[in-house]
């Protein structure tokens, strides 16, 4: 089974690696749908994959200077104490129930990634850190998608990058490397709690982590050779294939 669920999660790192995202809710139905794991610890699992997957991720885009560092680090640290309240939550929440809530949010990621891919045709003004909107739109960012990373083991990814993009006024570049950042103490976090609760496999998460790490650096190398309109149709379809797996 260890084999199986190397190769499968190799084949889930290629597709993630190839439409850049980082896939946590597509791991949850995966885990529980075709190898039979308890939800929660899918979830647990997921979300803590989402912090080695981030990281190199994010140090690339602070290199290239494709982040706002102030607002990812802000908005990162409080959405990792949301986080940690979301996941125990979660854990109080039957496994019947959680199922539909996270099919949910992963159907929600959909209609935001689209909206993302729309809005990133506009230009965007960015917000003045010294104003009062400032605080208040990045501690608002980092509640929200902290709390919903850490109550549906979802990487919230589409949420976060929506939110820098409407609250915040950040360009779709600078919103994808600053969503890097917040992402990777939000998981930290996030999976910290689900191991406190007794939910987090080490041992599935080392397997999940050999595969989709793999995957994820070889599928990156197809992004480029690939047509728009694939990756555009992949990015918006992922998480919702994902809900429907765990629906059905």
């Amino acid at each position: 089974m260890t084999l199986e669920l190397i190769f499968v999660m190799l084949l889930t790192g290629l597709l993630l690696g190839f439409i850049g995202a980082g896939g946590s809710g597509f791991m949850i139905a995966i885990l529980t749908v075709g190898f039979g794991y308890p939800i929660h610890i899918a979830m647990g699992t997921a979300l803590a994959a989402m912090m080695f997957t981030s990281l190199s991720g994010a140090i690339s885009h602070i290199r290239e200077k494709n982040a706002d560092i102030i607002s990812g680090v802000i908005a990162g640290f409080i959405g990792a104490v949301a986080a940690w309240f979301g996941a125990g939550i979660a854990i109080t929440i039957p496994e019947s129930v959680i199922t539909w809530l996270t099919a949910s949010m992963l159907a929600l990621s959909s209609i935001a990634l689209f909206l993302r891919l729309v809005l990133a045709t506009g230009d965007s003004v960015p917000l003045n850190k010294k104003t009062l909107r400032y605080p208040i739109a990045v501690v608002s960012l980092g509640l929200v998608t902290g709390f919903l990373s850490g109550t549906f083991g979802i990487g919230a990814t589409p949420f976060i990058q929506l939110g820098l993009m409407l609250l915040l006024g950040l360009p779709m570049r600078l919103a994808a490397g600053t969503s890097m950042l917040i992402i990777l103490p939000i998981a930290a976090a996030g999976g910290a709690g689900y191991y406190w609760a007794e939910s987090l496999d080490v041992q599935l998460l080392l397997t999940v982590l050999v595969g989709t790490m793999t995957g994820s650096y070889l599928g990156a190398k197809l992004t480029k050779r690939a047509p728009q309109k694939l990756l555009k149709t992949g990015i918006i379809a992922t998480p919702l294939v994902a809900a429907c797996l765990l629906v059905f």
